[in-house]
């Protein structure tokens, strides 16, 4: 399959998402049950706060978002192949994949993005090369999203690093109920 920005947009539309395999190749995936976020269910742990609070980390929007997807993949095993890579960026040129940056002294340490449709946000990955730089995005992010009124913060598949944050799983069918009543609303990302 050649993944492009319009194929890109038909999978969340209906609630899948991309990942490559080892050979480099692109599947599509679902999720059951799916990892979601309930916005006033985010947990930020008193150090986290303490960071959040320091300034250590400068937070931008979309300000070098192929540098977030590349530092997202650059890791021993990776989904992100160069296929998806390209695919993202084309989304993100056409305004609907975007992402949140932590930067310290003027260098990219951390991020995060995800794909934006209406109501709708589909966090994707983050990474983090000094600590709390990722968490920090998230909750930059989350921020984001109450305050544009976005109704569905997608986090995919649980793992405990998304637990510790607050996220919780729902039978699939919940969410491709929810995912329709958040695609039904628009709102701006930026």
């Amino acid at each position: 399959m050649f993944l492009t920005p319009e194929l890109l947009e038909h999978c969340y539309r209906a609630g899948a998402f991309p990942m490559a395999g080892e050979d480099g190749e692109v599947e599509l995936y679902r999720a059951d049950p799916r990892c979601i976020l309930e916005p006033a269910d985010l947990h930020v742990s008193k150090s986290l706060a303490r960071v959040i609070r320091s300034g250590r980390y400068e937070i931008r929007v979309n300000h070098d978002y192929e540098a977030v997807v590349r530092g997202c993949a650059d890791r021993l095993e990776t989904w992100i192949s160069e296929e998806i890579v390209h695919a993202y960026v084309a989304l993100h040129r056409a305004g609907k994949s975007h992402s949140v940056e932590a930067y310290r002294d003027g260098r990219l340490v951390g991020g995060l993005y995800g794909v934006a449709l209406g109501g709708f946000f589909g966090g994707e990955s983050m990474f983090s090369r000094t600590p709390d730089a990722s968490k920090v995005c998230f909750v930059a992010l989350v921020g984001r999203l109450i305050e544009r009124g976005y109704k569905l913060l997608d986090c995919q598949i649980y793992n405990d690093h998304l637990g510790r944050l607050g996220a919780t799983e729902i039978p699939e069918d919940e969410f491709l109920g929810r995912l329709a009543d958040a695609l039904a609303v628009e709102r701006e990302f930026n």
